[in-house]
């Protein structure tokens, strides 16, 4: 049955210190981040959302950006095992709140590294970004997982980003979009929409044709209005400092068994 249920995790006090791999540093506020978080939580329970909070990771400066620690397929919840282990902490609560949510629990083990802002889902197909954060391993353990429960998992090279939804997501039809300065391989989506912001290539799906998306990328907003889509605009410039975007804020359960 849909469920439309989303994990959400508070700011870290140390939110500052979080990791930055393909940008430059800069300082970040964190008060102002704490409510433009508020704000990103209160947009997804205004379009029908419930929001569950996972217990705080105060000392896990990186741990507000919670889709990182999990990936879900149907009622199966696959506990990742982070690339940076300044970050394999967080995942503890958040196994805690899934299992709580009564889902099927597997994980990743060593030697495979695996961030779930690397896996795209489009339908049964489950992109994997193979890169910095997510490894080979990591990438043969989800398809053990996922493929018997009907997955077709294809992987993609990610070198330019820090995971494969900092260049591409999708639209509600399936098309792929992305900014193509930022992809490795445009090829490898049947579908793909290029557009003209790098904040343009990040959509969370709320529902019909409501998609929230970075204040940062005001061309695009009005490219998908262009096509029918209502776009939902949040600020995020203090996440946007540690390559963050509305994906990484939240983890959307859709398939829960009820």
């Amino acid at each position: 049955m849909p469920s439309k249920k989303a994990l959400v995790r508070r700011p870290s006090p140390r939110l500052a210190e979080g990791l930055v791999t393909h940008i430059e540093r800069e300082k970040v506020d964190t008060d102002l981040a704490v409510e433009q978080w508020e704000a990103y939580v209160e947009a997804l329970r205004t379009h029908g959302w419930e929001t569950i909070e996972v217990d705080p990771a105060d000392d896990c400066p990186d741990s507000v950006f919670v889709e990182d620690t999990v990936v879900m397929y149907r009622n199966v919840a696959l506990i990742a095992r982070p690339g940076a282990d300044s970050r394999r902490a967080e995942t503890a609560g958040v196994e805690e709140a899934v299992a709580g949510l009564g889902c099927s629990v597997n994980w990743i083990w060593d030697p495979g590294t695996l961030e779930g802002g690397d896996v795209l889902k489009i339908g049964d197909t489950v992109y994997v970004g193979r890169g910095g954060r997510t490894n080979a391993a990591g990438v043969q353990q989800l398809r053990a997982a996922f493929e018997p429960l009907g997955a077709r998992v294809v992987a993609a090279p990610v070198s330019k980003v820090l995971h494969l939804k900092s260049a591409v997501t999708a639209l509600p039809d399936g098309t792929v979009i992305g900014h193509i300065p930022k992809m490795d391989t445009p090829s490898l989506f049947a579908r793909f929409l290029p557009v003209p912001e790098e904040a343009g290539s990040h959509v969370v799906l709320l529902g019909g044709d409501k998609l929230l998306m970075a204040a940062s990328a005001p061309k695009t907003a009005e490219l998908f209005a262009d096509l029918g889509y209502e776009p939902v605009v949040v600020d995020i410039s203090e996440f946007e400092k540690l390559e963050g975007c509305v994906t990484c804020l939240s983890v959307r359960l859709r398939e829960l068994y009820t």
